[in-house]
C-alpha cells in the first residue's frame, strides 16, 4: 500500500502548480442522512458467507479548511457510520475466528464498517459557476465482525477486530446553475490493485438558502454508493454494497 501513497502524492506534487488556491479562508460543515440498501459477503478464511443485511439509515459528519497557501493541499475530514446487522442460514462451514460454524445452522453479524477518510486535494476551478477539486484520500477503517451461530451444537459468538489504512484517488466537480441558487455536483474516491476494490461516490443537487458575507448555508440531496471488496485487509476480506439516497446539509464560513 504505501508505494501507491507515495506514487499518488508524487503526482500531486508535480500537478500542484497549475492548480488554483483559495483567494480567502474557508471552512465547510456539513452533516448527512443516508438510506442504504446493503448486501454482500464477508469471510477470514476460506469461502465468504452471504448474509441478508437490514436496510438503515446511516449518518455521515464532514469539515473541509480551505487556504490561500500555494502547493499546500486543502483538508477535508469524513466520518461515515456503516455498522450493517444481517442473517443467514449458512449454505456449508463457515470458518471464522479459528470455529467452523455449522452448515444449515442459523447465523447473525454484525459487521461495523465505520471509517474515517482523511482527503488531501487541490482546487483547480473554485467560482460560482464552476468548481473542480482532485487529490488523494486515505480511507481509515477500525472496525470488528460479530458473527453469532452454532459451533458443534452450542451457541457461539465470535468478535473479530481488524483494522488498515486504504490509499484512494479523489475528485469532486460543482457546476452552478446561474440566478437559481442551485448547483449539481459527484464526488467520489476510488481504488482497484489486484483483487481490492473501492468505491465511494455521491452525486446529487445542492441549493443554497442563505448566503452573506459571514456564512453560506445549503442543503443537498442525492445518491451515494459505497462497495467494499477488500482482500486480505488484516486477515479479513469483504464483498460489500450499501447504496441509497441521502439529504443533509452544509455550511461555510
Amino acid at each position: 500500500m504505501k508505494k501507491y501513497c507515495i506514487a499518488a502524492a508524487l503526482s500531486m506534487a508535480c500537478l500542484a502548480p497549475v492548480a488554483q488556491a483559495d483567494t480567502l479562508l474557508g471552512l465547510y460543515l456539513g452533516a448527512e442522512g443516508w438510506q442504504a440498501d446493503n448486501s454482500g459477503n464477508f469471510a477470514e478464511k476460506g469461502n465468504a458467507q452471504s448474509f441478508n443485511f437490514d436496510d438503515e439509515t446511516f449518518s455521515s459528519y464532514y469539515a473541509a479548511l480551505e487556504h490561500p497557501i500555494p502547493l499546500v493541499p486543502n483538508i477535508k475530514l469524513r466520518y461515515t457510520e456503516l455498522e450493517l446487522r444481517g442473517a443467514t442460514t449458512l449454505s456449508e462451514t463457515f470458518e471464522f475466528d479459528g470455529k467452523n460454524f455449522t452448515v444449515g445452522t442459523a447465523a447473525n453479524t454484525v459487521t461495523d464498517l465505520n471509517h474515517v477518510d482523511y482527503t488531501l486535494y487541490y482546487e483547480v476551478f473554485d467560482n460560482d459557476l464552476v468548481s473542480f477539486d482532485f487529490g488523494l484520500n486515505l480511507k481509515q477503517f477500525d472496525g470488528s465482525i460479530r458473527l453469532d451461530g452454532t459451533v458443534e451444537g452450542v451457541q457461539t459468538t465470535e468478535v473479530r477486530d481488524f483494522s488498515g489504512l486504504v490509499p484512494l484517488g479523489y475528485l469532486r466537480a460543482q457546476v452552478g446553475l446561474p440566478m437559481t441558487g442551485f448547483s449539481v455536483f459527484a464526488e467520489g474516491s476510488m481504488l482497484a490493485i489486484d483483487d481490492s476494490k473501492i468505491q465511494d461516490y455521491q452525486v446529487g443537487v445542492a441549493w443554497e438558502i442563505i448566503g452573506s458575507m459571514a456564512m453560506d448555508v445549503s442543503v443537498r440531496a442525492g445518491y451515494r454508493s459505497v462497495v467494499l471488496e477488500l482482500d486480505d485487509v488484516d486477515d479479513i476480506s469483504t464483498d460489500i454494497d450499501a447504496s441509497g439516497p441521502f439529504a443533509g446539509v452544509e455550511i461555510h464560513f
